[in-house]
């Protein structure tokens, strides 16, 4: 992680004024808090401890996590906290987090920095996974054997002899870098081979060079599993066990293709790419927008143009989250936990528009976001109706992107100061960099722009780091640019004003506000190499708010003792807009929640009268029912009793799934919009979302009056928990096999059945009620469903045909992932998703196996009713969840 050297200390240790060696080994008993800007006498207390401590194998278990915080607050040395954690918190969900390529030359120049690197990433408990190559090790032993070394289109030709000395050289560079690793207690596992399957390039050309067609993950993901950093050689077998020399970022394209990671990244000695012309660095590179402009760039030619074009290859293989970094060891700490980042960043982003009306935009669209987004028509204050009305007195421009993940809105009359009146974003605008863009694209067009957001703004930061200059009167704070002059300043706003295109509140502007506005700015606009969230995060993670600023909601849970709720607490412990307000246990009434750090929450025993008058003071914005089935009710008539309650309940029992008067909350399959104006949601079962979500695109090609067939297994945490939070279904009680129960006439049979029936066409010709067959198991693992499904068809189909119905169905679903392979249940379990995959066909085309998997803890219960909420609060629907 960060790049330390005796000889030459990263900007790390220079900020912090640490040694760059004891960096990997501070004390746990040092004071965590004087480490962030650490005085004289706090230095040399750290430099003491560190000479006391200079082996991580050495530290006792229980000092890990405090090591890890010590560590994380020397981080916030180059970053803010909020910048630092947020990235920790996008980085640590992830299903892989980085692939690393090291080029040969930082092996041989760069080791100690790039070894420090890898094991701070590791003490934060990140496992990135290394690959690299042995150019220039590989020329000068060639050269010594009187071997001339020799290309074509850039490819090294290899003979036998290069291949036997490009072995040797492969075995010791890598070890040379996990015995680095190791001494510095971080553990590593040398992977030299069985990862990369291949054929020959063109054996007469090229000689013994591959070309990649398998990469086996399995030993990658052994060693994560142990606990170590896997380093891979570049170097690939053919199916005969025939080994090939493979190019080194050929091989990290073809392990990203096949891993998926949040985060590529190009270790190279100049850190980054750089314009031909000006020299600058260039900080992102957005390929969906800028990619055809910049490969016409005359400088941008040979190896630039091939890096650039191998790199958009690999990212169009790739989920939109993921992105390349190109950088040095030495900064890796930086462009990992900033969002000014330190290399270059590459990714796919978005093409931008523009528009200058809403009808160009969509309007539908258009309303969907602003209803989502924008604080005055969320709060109730205005309607769609009413805002886009005052649109449209005056000329305007409409900016964003295809997604609608961002939307900006300038007015800007004949003659008159532009001014921002609306910029929407969602939390996947933020962290994909979307919202920097639009702000490019408005700099572009406009020389001066005014705009205002409530003092508060919990997002504040980010335009004060775009304006040039501002002032703030009655809890709104004016930004603008383009205007240095105070006179013309007062002029312009009282011109705004006169013509109600800002609030009054903004004039008169006393001295003391022109001298804020003149010698507080931002001269210039966005500070070159500034980019917001250097990283996306898919879930996934990834927990910053949009731009429009959503005031905190309380939420109290009724029933937090079990699995669902723990999970439950965990999630609102990271939600941004969401708040945990009341907790109801009878059995841990009185004692602390865990696992809940925004503030102190004590469990209560909440009767109904309780909650009737919590409702009635409005104290809760939402209430979560997390009990058993047939236990709420007497609890939901308390709410419901109170007159203009205006509260929100989602139930997680079964009790109101069948109830029409509740709407049910599985969003993917049935209307958003219904669960955004409801205030009574019923939760959908765990096996029942799995049935629904892999039946729902065949059922136009059910065969009539056929019964589909679900096979499901469970793990021993769906059956919940009894007295004193225990199990009650144990793996030992399963003896190491499966369990059937409920074999006929489960709840989720029938629940499935009755809300698929919804979907069916008007012209089904189905003669009776549509049904569905379910067998459930439990099995001894922990969490995580898999069902099978076998459905019988009316037509003859193809399985392609059957994967393209899943893939046009659940397009752009973000909690939906569909896959060409069986998903596994190991896979699924911690995840807030739901894959489906493994399609197949029977040879008479008449009958088809589709495999799906979620958490039934997560998807299938927590993340699915905090998807509600977030949708009925009129919140972004995926903040607070992790997008896997």
């Amino acid at each position: 992680m960060l790049a330390r050297s005796r000889t030459a200390a990263s900007q790390l240790c220079r900020r912090a004024n640490v040694p760059a060696r004891s960096l990997v080994s501070v004390s746990s008993s040092s004071s965590a808090a004087g480490l962030v800007k650490p005085s004289s006498s706090s230095t040399t207390s750290i430099q003491k401890i560190s000479q006391q401590s200079r082996s991580l194998t050495s530290r006792r278990a229980d000092k890990v996590d405090t090591d890890r915080e010590t560590i994380v607050r020397l981080l916030y040395s180059i970053g803010s906290k909020k910048e630092v954690e947020r990235y920790l918190r996008i980085f640590s969900t992830a299903n892989k987090f980085a692939v690393i390529k090291v080029g040969g030359a930082i092996l041989t120049q760069e080791l100690e920095e790039l070894s420090l690197s890898l094991a701070f990433l590791n003490r934060v408990g990140l496992y990135p996974i290394i690959l690299h190559g042995m150019g220039p090790q590989l020329n000068e032993l060639l050269e010594q054997a009187g071997v001339v070394p020799d290309y074509i289109d850039g490819i090294r030709i290899t003979d036998a002899k290069t291949l036997e000395i490009a072995r040797k050289v492969f075995m010791e560079e890598n070890l040379k870098l996990v015995d680095a690793l190791e001494r510095l207690g971080t553990r590593a596992r040398p992977i030299t081979d069985g990862v990369f399957g291949a054929n020959y390039l063109d054996k007469e050309k090229y000689g013994f060079v591959g070309k990649i067609n398998k990469v086996n993950k399995e030993p990658i993901e052994a060693a994560i599993r142990a606990g170590c950093l896997p380093i891979l050689t570049s170097m690939a077998e053919t199916p005969d066990g025939q080994l090939l020399n493979v190019n080194a970022d050929v091989a990290a394209g073809e392990l990203s293709k096949v891993l998926e990671p949040l985060k590529i990244v190009y270790l190279n000695e100049k850190g980054g790419l750089y314009h031909g012309v000006t020299g600058e660095k260039l900080s992102v590179i957005n390929l969906d927008e800028e990619y055809e402009g910049l490969m016409k760039e005359p400088w941008v030619k040979y190896g630039t143009k091939l890096k650039i074009r191998e790199i958009k290859d690999l990212l169009d293989h790739l989920p939109r989250s993921s992105s390349v970094a190109i950088i040095s060891p030495q900064s890796l700490q930086k462009e990992l936990f900033t969002d000014s980042g330190a290399g270059t960043l590459i990714r796919r982003g978005y093409k931008l528009y523009k528009r200058d009306s809403i009808e160009g935009v969509g309007t539908d669209r258009l309303r969907l976001v602003f209803q989502e987004r924008d604080p005055e028509i969320v709060s109730g204050g205005k309607t769609v109706a009413e805002v886009f009305g005052e649109l449209k007195k005056t000329p305007y421009t409409i900016y964003g992107d295809e997604p609608f993940d961002v939307v900006a809105v300038v007015s800007h009359p004949e003659g008159e100061v532009p001014i921002l009146t609306k910029l929407l974003a969602s939390r996947t605008g933020v962290l994909n960099a979307v919202l920097d863009n639009v702000w490019t694209s408005l700099r572009k067009d406009y020389k001066r722009l005014f705009w205002t957001i409530k003092a508060d703004d919990e997002n504040k930061a980010w335009h004060f780091e775009r304006a040039e200059g501002s002032f703030t009167r009655n809890g709104r704070t004016l930004f603008y640019y383009g205007v240095h002059d105070c006179t013309e300043l007062e002029k312009i706003v009282k011109q705004l004003e006169e013509k109600g295109r800002i609030e009054r509140a903004y004039l008169p502007i006393s001295q003391a506000a022109r001298v804020q506005a003149i010698h507080s700015p931002r001269l210039g606009g966005t500070p070159s190499g500034t980019r917001s969230f250097s990283t996306s995060a898919r879930s996934r993670a990834q927990h910053a708010s949009s731009s429009s600023s959503t005031a905190t909601k309380k939420v109290a849970l009724i029933g937090a003792r079990g699995y669902t709720g723990s999970n439950l607490v965990s999630l609102l412990n990271t939600h941004p807009n969401l708040e945990l307000s009341h907790v109801s246990s009878r059995e841990l009434a009185g004692q602390k929640l865990q696992g809940y750090n925004k503030s102190e929450v004590i469990y209560q025993n909440l009767a109904a009268k309780d909650i009737q008058k919590l409702e009635e003071t409005g104290e809760v914005d939402a209430w979560i029912m997390a009990l058993p089935n047939g236990v709420c009710k007497p609890f939901v008539d308390a709410i419901d009793s109170v007159k203009g309650g205006k509260s929100v309940i989602v139930d997680l029992s079964a009790d109101y799934r069948f109830e029409k008067e509740w709407t049910y909350g599985l969003p993917e399959l049935y209307s958003r919009d219904a669960i955004r104006k409801s205030t009574r949601i019923s939760n959908p079962g765990c096996y029942s979302t799995n049935t629904q979500l892999i039946l729902a695109p065949l059922l136009p090609y059910i065969k009539a009056d056929s019964q589909p067939t679900i096979f499901g297994v469970s793990g021993y945490s769906g059956a919940g928990t009894k007295s004193g939070n225990t199990p009650k279904i144990t793996p030992e009680s399963l003896r190491g096999g499966i369990k059937p129960y409920s074999l006929t006439d489960h709840i989720h049979e029938r629940e499935a059945a009755y809300h698929l029936a919804n979907l069916l066409p008007s012209t089904s010709s189905h003669t009776v009620p549509f049904s569905v067959g379910f067998i459930p198991h439990v099995a001894p693992w922990f969490q995580g469903i898999i069902s099978t499904a076998s459905i019988h068809l009316k037509d003859t189909m193809r399985a392609e045909d059957v994967r393209k119905l899943y893939e046009e169905m659940y397009k752009g679903e973000k909690l939906l992932k569909i896959q060409k392979e069986v998903p596994e249940v190991a896979d699924a379990s911690g995840k807030h998703g739901w894959t489906v995959g493994g399609f197949q066909v029977h040879s008479s085309g008449k009958r088809a196996v589709v495999v799906a998997t979620l958490d039934n803890l997560l998807k299938g219960a927590a993340t699915q009713c905090l998807h509600n909420i977030n949708l009925s609060l009129g919140l972004d629907e995926y903040a607070g969840i992790p997008l896997d």
